[in-house]
């Protein structure tokens, strides 16, 4: 999973991957650079790490030809997402080394193409532990969405929006 999210996601020239104006990579090519580099390069495995990924980071084409990253790139892609209606509340996850600057600042998408959001608390809180205890930050969506923003849903449910100013959200 890392190293697809690596490849799908911040860096495709590493594997030597070409990925279209819409983020997706030809499963052969990656399957022969898994292989060149010694990890599982088979379409089985391939199949288990899409399938049985916690966040449901990877999506195939019902054809099985092509795997991108559902979002979370760094480099240019249009995931052609559409515009969606967020629920009154939505949920970011972190750590405290960042809540001082994300309650001056504001949730900021910084390389990633938008800030990301999860649809419940439990999922935000999985979300900030990656990186140790996590803060949990409540988002006002549905006043955001009142006053312009525009948000968007993945397949696996990540809420997506280019910027939370601080006056949208709270510690929880």
């Amino acid at each position: 999973s890392k190293t697809l999210s690596l490849w799908l996601r911040h860096r495709p020239e590493v594997a030597e991957l070409e990925l279209d104006a819409q983020g997706w990579a030809d499963v052969d090519a990656v399957l022969a650079a898994l292989a060149t580099r010694n990890l599982p390069g088979d379409i089985e495995t391939l199949l288990h790490v899409v399938d049985d990924n916690d966040k449901q980071r990877f999506e195939l084409t019902p054809d099985l030809a092509r795997i991108r990253a559902r979002q979370g790139h760094t480099i240019a892609v249009d995931l052609a997402l559409t515009p969606a209606t967020p629920p009154a509340e939505l949920y970011h996850g972190t750590v405290e080394r960042f809540a001082a600057a994300i309650e001056r600042e504001g949730l900021r998408k910084m390389r990633r193409h938008h800030v990301h959001l999860s649809p419940d608390i439990e999922t935000a809180r999985r979300v900030g532990a990656r990186r140790g205890a996590p803060i949990i930050f409540v988002v006002s969506a549905a006043a955001m969405h009142a006053e312009g923003a525009v948000f968007h849903v993945t397949e696996n449910r990540v809420w997506l929006t280019d910027a939370v100013p601080p006056r949208f959200f709270r510690r929880l």
